[in-house]
């Protein structure tokens, strides 16, 4: 049976559709004025593959955040805030510029931002007097380097081990708060890798053992998710993706499938502590009074959902990601945001607003402060997410619709009934679909290519390029 999407569209998409005129919009409107008084330092911590349901405070039953935890109840968390793209190097180029990966030049990993685009440290750190301060991982396009354009580097912690490499990030920043005496107000980036270190546990617990490596552990391990199991009907890209881990090809027992949840979120934790002392040394100082923190990832973790591991993908594990924002005297307090679409282009311009400074042109994102102080605003109707592969994602109010280059077959999902993403509608769905099609189309059309992306990444359009 066909749906009848006439009151969805009308409420849901075509109002999207007229969106895209309206998120430009949003992107270019003044920047509100800072508070009275000395500018606001800004502390912006990025994580590595950080799954969004892995804070304890907002609902993560198997891992114990108290780190993450205080700082939620300082601010705002918001639960449908989206990576530009779920991998490192491309995620990381938006937050640190406000554009998506298709204009920064980095459509894939290891790639730097092109010149003329500045980061948060150029920016903040040139003619607007900010001591632009980074240490752990920056992955644009070295991973762990000392050369971080814009920023004085405290340490580039050490190559992939978070388990190792983290501490040093962190008590770094922890030595720089307790001994700031700068005239400047200072944006203190940091680049934790965990929980990345998932990966290397991968790639050596990738065969089904006999038994558990803890045979101790098989009743502390965490259930599998309620989206387990493989959907049917998937596009081919997708399967191909799928079909490139080992644990998908059957070798796994659900046991170990658990197991390597279990070890996942003891990474979280290890993550934790190192943003715990971060944290602790912001209060110890009394800088905390007149500080932004902003938390988020690059990417989520596939974690088991739909049997899936690791990123680069379009399901909402790998494709969200954690976004907490907190200001004393200025944020609302212990808030949950379940409404409101944020993405990594969202990140530089509210840093921007906060800061009493305008942004650089062409900026896709916008300013988060209205929905972090709960005032009144026009926000944006739909999240544009890309992927290496050139697949793309439009995820609208009530619907998330995933578009496959050189593919016809589409997923449409509704989120209201179905948040694990498990019925693909595309098929009873064609005005819905048709409707998300346009809003990717227009969205696209608006973008400035970098000149030298992959044509499998430009979806068939041919907007200006920088």
């Amino acid at each position: 049976m066909v749906q009848n999407t006439g009151n969805i569209l009308r409420r849901d998409l075509l109002k999207a559709s007229a969106g895209v005129v309206g998120a430009a919009a949003l992107a270019g409107r003044s920047i509100g004025a800072p508070a009275r008084g000395p500018k606001p330092n800004v502390l912006f911590i990025m994580t590595d593959q950080q799954h969004i349901d892995s804070i304890s405070r907002n609902g993560c039953k198997w891992a114990n955040t108290p780190a993450m935890d205080s700082l939620c109840a300082r601010g705002v968390s918001f639960t449908e805030s989206y990576s530009t793209n779920p991998v490192c190097s491309p995620a990381r180029s938006s937050a640190f510029t406000g554009r998506m990966p298709c204009e920064t030049g980095v459509h894939s990993n290891s790639r730097p931002i092109i010149p003329g685009i500045p980061n948060l440290g150029q920016w903040l750190g040139g003619e607007h007097g900010y001591e632009a301060i980074y240490a752990g991982k920056w992955h644009l396009p070295g991973s762990f380097t000392h050369n971080i354009p814009g920023h004085k580097v405290l340490t580039p912690g050490v190559s992939g081990q978070g388990c190792i490499g983290d501490t040093s990030t962190s008590y770094a920043c922890e030595h720089f708060l307790r001994t700031y005496s700068g005239d400047k107000p200072f944006i203190l980036n940091v680049g934790i890798f965990q929980p990345h270190d998932i990966c290397q546990w991968l790639r050596v617990n990738r065969d089904n053992p006999d038994k558990l490596v803890f045979d101790e552990l098989k009743d502390q391990l965490p259930a599998l998710p309620s989206n387990y199991g493989v959907p049917k009907g998937e596009p081919q890209g997708l399967i191909d993706n799928r079909l490139k881990d080992e644990p998908t090809k059957g070798r796994w027992s659900d046991e170990h499938w658990r197991y390597y949840r279990w070890c996942y979120f003891r990474m979280i934790e290890q993550l934790d502590a190192e943003i715990g002392r971060i944290l602790q040394a912001l209060d110890d100082t009394g800088l905390v009074n007149n500080t932004l923190v902003i938390l988020t990832s690059d990417h989520g973790e596939g974690l088991g959902h739909h049997n899936m591991v690791r990123k680069n993908f379009l399901y909402d594990e790998a494709a969200k990601v954690p976004m907490v924002v907190a200001f004393p005297d200025r944020a609302r307090q212990g808030v949950v945001d379940s409404e409101h679409l944020v993405s990594g282009v969202d990140i530089m311009p509210t840093i921007c607003d906060y800061v009493g400074v305008p942004t650089p042109p062409k900026m896709r994102g916008a300013s988060m402060r209205p929905l972090v102080e709960g005032k009144a605003t026009q926000w944006r109707p739909f999240v544009v997410t890309e992927a290496s592969t050139g697949n793309r994602m439009v995820r609208t109010k009530d619907h998330k619709f995933v578009a496959y280059n050189g593919d016809p077959k589409v997923q449409l999902f509704d989120r209201r009934k179905d948040p694990g993403e498990v019925n693909n509608i595309a098929a009873t769905s064609g005005d819905l679909v048709k409707a998300h099609k346009k809003i990717l189309a227009d969205w696209e059309s608006k973008l400035n290519y970098h000149a030298e992306l992959p044509d499998r990444y430009k979806w068939g359009h041919s907007p200006n390029s920088e």
